[in-house]
């Protein structure tokens, strides 16, 4: 799956807000600064179901992988931490992909909160949270690394 790198700033990106049992799903653009939520994927106790992954990937042919990070509030690692970065890991060597980790402290409670705003209760489906957790995710890395 590796080609020839794009210039930074042109880039695709997917990235992932691990789970235990559901994985949401983004795709951004550096160009923007801005992603998508896509959906996201099953998973059994942390392993993603990896046909559902690749066909992300083979779709959207990103450039490289955001992950987030669930730390605690207090910036130390839990368990999950470890899962994610074991996820993550997975995935480049499994892909080929360049993995990179993103602190998604509070992402949860904001896309509660964007979903809410835009289609009320309705809105919070665990697809759509997931989802926009990635989403975030993507932005605040952009907003990290080029803000």
């Amino acid at each position: 799956m590796a080609k020839k790198s794009k210039p930074i700033g042109q880039r695709t990106v997917i990235g992932f807000d691990f789970g235990k049992k559901y994985i949401g799903v983004a795709v951004g653009q550096e160009m923007t600064g801005f992603a998508s939520p896509l959906g996201s994927i099953k998973a059994n106790d942390g392993i993603p179901h990896w046909d559902s992954l690749a066909n992300y990937l083979q779709e959207w042919q990103p450039d490289f992988i955001v992950v987030g990070l669930p730390l605690n509030m207090d910036g130390s690692e839990q368990q999950l931490t470890l899962d994610a970065k074991k996820f993550g890991n997975r995935i480049a060597g499994r892909f080929g992909l360049k993995v990179e980790f993103q602190d998604e402290r509070l992402t949860t409670a904001d896309a509660k909160e964007q979903l809410f705003s835009r289609g009320g209760y309705k809105n919070l489906t665990k697809d759509n949270i997931d989802a926009e957790s990635a989403r975030l995710i993507i932005e605040s890395f952009f907003e990290q690394s080029y803000g």
